[in-house]
């Protein structure tokens, strides 16, 4: 499991660095307002738990993820590019700095999630 975190970690860099070589905009890679995205996640927080630690089995658990990973779901259900009638109508009234903030705040929280022992 760590091996499959240290190399997400480094693709994610790669590809960021990469982004800004080939002229896109450093400022798209800012990170978000922990605060702000506490404010805001109130609105999550009936289906994925106040700190993104979802007591519900079909709702996914949000603490914990890697930053760059929440704002591209919530960034793809607000365009559309993934599909899921709930999560769109939520993500459509979020500004991308609302994105941002969002995903700072539960890839600051604490994660519940395990991997069983084999």
């Amino acid at each position: 499991m760590k091996k499959v975190k240290l190399l997400c970690r480094c693709l994610t860099q790669g590809l960021a660095v990469a982004a800004v070589t080939i002229g896109l905009s450093p400022v798209a890679f800012a990170g978000g307002d922990v605060e702000k995205g506490k404010e805001l996640s109130a609105t999550c927080a009936a289906c994925h738990g106040a700190d993104g630690n979802s007591s519900i089995p079909t709702n996914p658990k949000l603490a914990g993820q890697y930053e760059s990973y929440l704002v591209r779901a919530l960034s793809d259900y607000k365009s559309g590019a993934r599909n899921n009638a709930i999560m769109a109508g939520f993500a459509a009234a979020l500004s991308d700095q609302d994105i941002r903030d969002l995903a700072a705040y539960f890839s600051s929280q604490e994660s519940v999630l395990s991997v069983p022992k084999r």
